[in-house]
This record gives C-alpha cells, sequence and structure tokens, in this order.
C-alpha cells in the first residue's frame, strides 16, 4: 500500500509510519515542524521530509490512503487536495482499527494510569516472549517503536486516549477501537477545551463502555466511583471484571506486593500504581498469562518513562519526575511520592502548561492537590497563557485555587531553576512534575543536583 502521511512528525504519527514502513508499506509524509526524536528516527527509515512544508503535489491518486494528524488545519492544502481527489482519509485511530479487524484488540482507557498500565501489559508480555501488536504513548524500554503492527498476531493492544481523533473527526479515539476486551482505570475531568462540563466528559466513558463487541470484557477500578458507575450502569452484553488496590507494605523505601507466593518486591511504588497493577493483571490473564508467570515478569517492570521516573538519587535524597498534570495526576504522585518516602522532606514542583491546567476556569480542579507536600511549587509561564489565547491568570488566582497559602509560585525559568539548584537537598525527596520542561530545564542538569 502506498499511505501518504499528513503532519508525520508527531509523536503517534511517526511512530505508526515507521511501524507501517517495517510492515512492507510505501510511506511518504510532510509537516512544517518536526522534533526530536522524530526528525532522526524517521531519518534513520529513510522517511523524513526533503523539505518542510505542505505541498498539494504530493497528493495523488496513486494513494491508496492519506492518514490525517491532529497537528494539521482543516484548511491544510494537502488534505484538501485528498478530499477534492476523493481519496480515503483515515485518523490515526481510524486506520489502527482498520489494521485490527482481524485482531483480538485490548483497549485500555481511562483519564490517568493508562500508559503505565498499557506498559505494564507490553513488559509482561515482552517478558514472556509472547508476541503482540501494540500501539501505546510512551516510549518503552526494550521496544523500538511505540507502534507495532503484524499480520499474524493475535491481540493488539492499545492505549485508549480519550482526545479528539483529526481535525476533521471530533470523535475520541478511543471510542473507534471497537475492543473485545477494555479496561478503565479512572474518571478525572481534563481536555477543558474539547469538553466543556464534567457531564459531558463522563459520557465519553459510557460511549467507550458502550462500544465494547457484545460478549466482551470490561475490566474496571471499583475504587473510582465514576468508573463503577458507568461501567455497571451499561446495558452492554458484556462480562465486567472489578478490581481494587492489592495489598502490599513498604520497607526501607521498597514497596512489597503481598502474592500468594509471598512478598514480591516492586521496582516502582504508589497506590495509584498498585491499583494499575492490579488492572493489568486481570487483563494479561484474560490474554492467556498465568498469574504466577505475571508476578515473575511484573517484578522487572521499573514504570513507564516520564511516570515516576527517578533521575537522581543518593542515600540522603531522591529526584522523580513526572508527566503529571492534571489535577488527579498531581494528587496521586505526590500522595505516592510522600507515602513512600514519609521521614523525608517532599519538595513537590507543579508546572502548568496545558490549554486546561492554565484555564481560570479549570484551576479550582487542583484543589488540594499538592496538599502531601512539605513545600510545594507552581511554575507557569504568562506567555504560555498568551500563546493559548486564554484569560490572564494571577499568583492569587493560582493559591486560591490550591488552597494553600504557603504555595511558592515562579513564572520566570530562571528563578525556579535558581530556587531548585541552590536548595539543601539533605534528607530530601523531589518531584518534578509536568507534561512540559518549566521554561528550558534540563533534566540531565538536574542530576547533578545531589
Amino acid at each position: 500500500m502506498k499511505i501518504h502521511f499528513i503532519a508525520i512528525g508527531g509523536s503517534a504519527m511517526h511512530n505508526l509510519a515507521i511501524a507501517l514502513h517495517n510492515k512492507g508499506y510505501q510511506i511518504t509524509g510532510s509537516d512544517d515542524t518536526i522534533f526530536e526524536p522524530s526528525k532522526s528516527r524517521l531519518a534513520n527509515k529513510d522517511l523524513l521530509p526533503l523539505t518542510l512544508g505542505w505541498y498539494p503535489e504530493k497528493i495523488t491518486t496513486n494513494l491508496d490512503a492519506v492518514i490525517l494528524g491532529m497537528h494539521a488545519k482543516p484548511d491544510n492544502v494537502e488534505l484538501l487536495r485528498a478530499q477534492e481527489l476523493g481519496l480515503k482519509i483515515y485518523s490515526y485511530p481510524e486506520f489502527l482499527f482498520e489494521q485490527s479487524k482481524q485482531k483480538t484488540r485490548v483497549v485500555i482507557g481511562g483519564s490517568h494510569g493508562k500508559t503505565t498500565i498499557t506498559s505494564m501489559i507490553l513488559h509482561v508480555m515482552n517478558y514472556l516472549e509472547i508476541e503482540v501488536d501494540y500501539m501505546v504513548g510512551a516510549q518503552l524500554e526494550g521496544f523500538d517503536t511505540m507502534v507495532h503492527l503484524t499480520e499474524e498476531n493475535e491481540f493488539i493492544v492499545l492505549e485508549g486516549d480519550e482526545y479528539l481523533s483529526s481535525p476533521i473527526d471530533r470523535r475520541p479515539k478511543f471510542h473507534l477501537y471497537k475492543p473485545n476486551i477494555a479496561l478503565m482505570s479512572g474518571i478525572a475531568w481534563d481536555h477543558i477545551n474539547v469538553f466543556p462540563t464534567f457531564e459531558n466528559y463522563l459520557e465519553q466513558f459510557s460511549i467507550f463502555t458502550d462500544a465494547i463487541t457484545p460478549g466482551g470484557i470490561m475490566v474496571y477500578n471499583q475504587e473510582d466511583e465514576h468508573v463503577k458507575n458507568v461501567v455497571e450502569n451499561s446495558k452492554n452484553t458484556i462480562k465486567k471484571y472489578p478490581y481494587t488496590t492489592p495489598n502490599y507494605t513498604i520497607e526501607e523505601g521498597t514497596t512489597l506486593l503481598d502474592t500468594p507466593e509471598g512478598d514480591l518486591p516492586l521496582e516502582f511504588f504508589g497506590k495509584h500504581n498498585l491499583q494499575n497493577l492490579a488492572g493489568a493483571k486481570w487483563i494479561c490473564l484474560h490474554m492467556g498469562v498465568g498469574e504466577e508467570e505475571f508476578y515473575e515478569a511484573i517484578e522487572s517492570f521499573k514504570g513507564a518513562n516520564k511516570r515516576l521516573e527517578k533521575i537522581a538519587e543518593n542515600k540522603e535524597a531522591v529526584v522523580f519526575k513526572d508527566f503529571a498534570h492534571s489535577p488527579s495526576k498531581v494528587a496521586a504522585t505526590t500522595k505516592a511520592v510522600k507515602h513512600q518516602y514519609q521521614n523525608r522532606h517532599l519538595l513537590a514542583c507543579l508546572e502548568l502548561h496545558t490549554y486546561s491546567s492554565l484555564n481560570a476556569a479549570f484551576l479550582k480542579e487542583y484543589k488540594g492537590a499538592l496538599n502531601a507536600a512539605d513545600t510545594a511549587v507552581v511554575f507557569y509561564a504568562p506567555e504560555a497563557v498568551a500563546i493559548k489565547q486564554l484569560d490572564n491568570i494571577s499568583e492569587q488566582q493560582i493559591k486560591n485555587a490550591f488552597e494553600r497559602d504557603d504555595l511558592i509560585i515562579y513564572t520566570n525559568p530562571e528563578d525556579f531553576k535558581n530556587f531548585l539548584f541552590q536548595r539543601n537537598m539533605e534528607n530530601s525527596a523531589t518531584v518534578l512534575m509536568s507534561s512540559g520542561n518549566y521554561g528550558g530545564l534540563n533534566f540531565d542538569e538536574v542530576k547533578h543536583l545531589l
């Protein structure tokens, strides 16, 4: 097949392009900006566009399909040309579904935890040398790409994002996969720019549940009331498997999971991650993995990239970075680090970086999210607010939203960096939470804090 990617440089898009190239498809693509690591990875496969920009002449009737990325606009000249020629235009999730129609589709959904759960499942399968197709939202240790597609594998494991499918398809991605086996980890309002009310956001998960094939399976976090209500009130003829946080203890900074074979030391920690493990275990069992095999494999799982990733440690201090940005993720991550290092001073730093987090109407959702920290810092760049064309937010608004009077707020990247690098790190735990980089913070330099 000959396939052209409009906006090939995206994190998900370039991985799909490489996966299809590896499968033997003829791939071309365009984009107006391509950053690392996409740029080098595309270049290594001779898929990097020779020049940046959009070129309608690349769109011809010789193409079997066009795949449209979210970075493109509805008036993109290549898209308009494809529509004019009547070519088949797929969104990213639509094409993944086309590639997996004959497979058992396993879809991991939820506002939080889905990347980690998908990563856990793939780690177990890789450890046990069980070949599966997959799409996951982070680069995993031991995996070359974030997307892998074959003709022969029975299962495909898909991370089910609730964000929009493409500029011309406003359906959430996970509505398109029609899973045979699904998981729902948690529901906490996000993407306020697309789902303006919580009720509207909640509805997307009901649609996801109802899209499971009749007779299929839903594994769900029974401790999340919204998840519980959505799944248990669904009239879809599916089998429902609830999970809860498994029993565990913490000894000298190591989490020990209670299993039938005794305490199992884990490389990761946090109640939310133990919940993730419980969900991943159910999914693996439904994919044919034995319970003992699961425990043997999960012992060596170190965590998904940028999810409570340890970047520095000595006898006195430890530093983590985490992708957490939504209120529920921030609260879970902060509590997890404090629980794991109860006798240390916890510094929790959060960058407000996404559209939702910088929206004055959404700020109140962060109430109490940093309460577990001994010292709490929020960084945001006023210019990011302006770029997103949002109303200005003040430091007092942020303090009021978090309901923490001692909250430290920085808007200048150098001021934040100086604060971080001049701290006494003795007997401390630090977590840096952001989907950005605090205005240019080099995380390799952070390693030298200790």
